[in-house]
């Protein structure tokens, strides 16, 4: 049998400690030290503070040499300005996308709302993110541009704490109404229309942000958007 790969174990170490994060399995405001999640990861060390740094990168830890690393708090013009740029990308690879969707891919953006809705309706906050992961994650695929799934993929966890929490005091800004919109339109091959929906999900986002320290309205109100499907 071979050895697993260095970078195979920095990216599994990386991938397990931020979806922790993203979950609340490791709180804002935690510390965290590279012996301890080496021991539950059961890896080295080594590949633990290689996922830190990126980690660290990315927004979701912060480090002050010497001392400690910890789980950022959730801030919410850190979520605005992801989403700003997250919300940018997705814009960007549905122009390109959209023409190049095949009838199963549109198929497949039904089936994944379908999902999500179920999932919202049954308050299942994982699975309602797993499901708008893959719907969006069709025209990633689709558009083939690396660039942006690679921001796509840095930004988005900073965007999902947030949703979570706020998930979980009974409401999503991802709405299957949105998403139904946007999937009629790619069906049709209608990229503005698309592209217009796209810019109007993540504004949802960017309004969520705003409103974390203001009042308790819901910027994910979606009253007469159009169903699922």
């Amino acid at each position: 049998m071979e050895a697993v790969p260095r970078t195979l174990l920095r990216d599994r170490a990386y991938a397990a400690i931020r979806d922790a994060i993203v979950a609340g399995a490791i709180a804002p405001g935690a510390v965290v030290r590279d012996a301890d999640l080496a021991e539950r990861l059961g890896l080295s060390r080594a590949p633990v503070r290689e996922a830190f740094a990126r980690l660290v990168d990315d927004g979701l830890l912060e480090s002050k040499p010497q001392s400690y690393t910890r789980v950022t708090p959730v801030v919410a013009s850190d979520v605005r300005d992801a989403a700003a740029v997250v919300g940018a990308m997705h814009e960007l690879v549905t122009r390109i996308a959209v023409p190049r969707l095949f009838a199963a891919d549109v198929e497949g953006m039904r089936a994944a709302n379908e999902r999500f809705a179920e999932a919202v309706r049954a308050g299942d906050v994982d699975a309602a993110l797993r499901a708008d992961d893959e719907l969006h994650d069709v025209l990633v695929r689709a558009a083939g541009n690396r660039a942006a799934a690679a921001t796509v993929a840095r930004y988005t966890p900073l965007i999902r704490r947030l949703e979570r929490r706020r998930f979980g005091e009974g409401g999503t800004c991802r709405s299957a109404g949105l998403h139904g919109r946007l999937i009629r339109a790619c069906a049709a091959g209608d990229v503005d229309e698309a592209v217009r929906v796209t810019a109007e999900i993540w504004r949802t986002l960017a309004d969520l942000a705003d409103t974390e320290d203001a009042d308790d309205t819901d910027p994910c109100d979606d009253t007469g958007a159009d169903g699922a499907g």
